[in-house]
């Protein structure tokens, strides 16, 4: 009698187990149709929210946010509240799809905002090195891919330069050699290397591009700020 009494609860035992693990598995599998559906009817409501790729308004220009940190996609969203004056230019890379554009100055929130003359080296749409400086994993994580004869282009107010790169090398903070004044229009692109080092990079991927066409349409661009007209050599000044 003892045995079948523990036979019989032991049967009792396995069917509630059996009963509450097909329980589980039922509520699992509803559940996770649920979440597929809502997630369906979300994307298809609001496809906006789940591009990788926005529209710049004040710059008009696109932001793949592709190969972009969280962190940096994050500052830039921020940005985009404190930093809200034209930029000088829009530098164009057709080979890496990157629209960006230049501000005057190479401080945090300009750079997370888009990328930045460095201040001392040519103005824009006058002859020298102009040096532009953005972050690894932002807008200039693409980089990586450039090529020597890759195009470069910089449009701003009065006219379009167009650039073919002809250098590309991995140099420390310390070789600011790279930013030295040319006899001959040049752009020099900046950023940190490696590009997915964890941490503050310890050495700098620089691009270099001489110049290959210029079409100027107002000779007083060159003594302005691009797009508010104001005279942009105080600040350096005051460096």
């Amino acid at each position: 009698m003892k045995i079948q009494r523990a036979e019989k609860a032991l049967l009792a035992i396995g069917l509630t187990l059996l009963a509450i693990w097909g329980a589980a598995r039922f509520h699992r599998t509803v559940a996770s149709r649920a979440a597929i559906t809502h997630f369906q009817a979300e994307n298809t409501a609001n496809p906006a929210s789940n591009s990788s790729v926005t529209f710049d308004s004040i710059s008009s220009t696109k932001v793949d946010f592709r190969l972009w940190s969280v962190k940096r996609i994050e500052a830039y969203e921020d940005s985009l509240a404190k930093k809200t004056d034209l930029p000088l230019a829009i530098l164009r890379i057709p080979k890496i799809d990157l629209e960006v554009p230049v501000f005057n100055d190479t401080d945090d929130l300009t750079l997370n905002r888009g990328v930045g003359r460095i201040l001392g080296t040519a103005q824009i749409a006058r002859p020298g090195n102009l040096g532009i400086a953005g972050h690894r994993d932002g807008f200039f994580r693409g980089l990586k891919d450039i090529e020597i004869g890759d195009t470069i282009e910089l449009e701003y107010f009065g006219g379009e330069d167009r650039y073919v790169v002809s250098q590309i090398q991995i140099v420390l903070p310390t070789d600011t050699h790279v930013l030295d004044a040319t006899p001959v229009p040049t752009l020099t692109l900046v950023t940190c290397f490696p590009f997915y080092y964890v941490g503050s990079a310890p050495k700098r991927y620089i691009v270099t591009a001489s110049i290959e066409d210029s079409s100027k349409r107002n000779p007083r661009a060159s003594k302005v700020s691009i797009t508010t007209g104001k005279n942009t050599n105080n600040k350096e000044k005051t460096k």
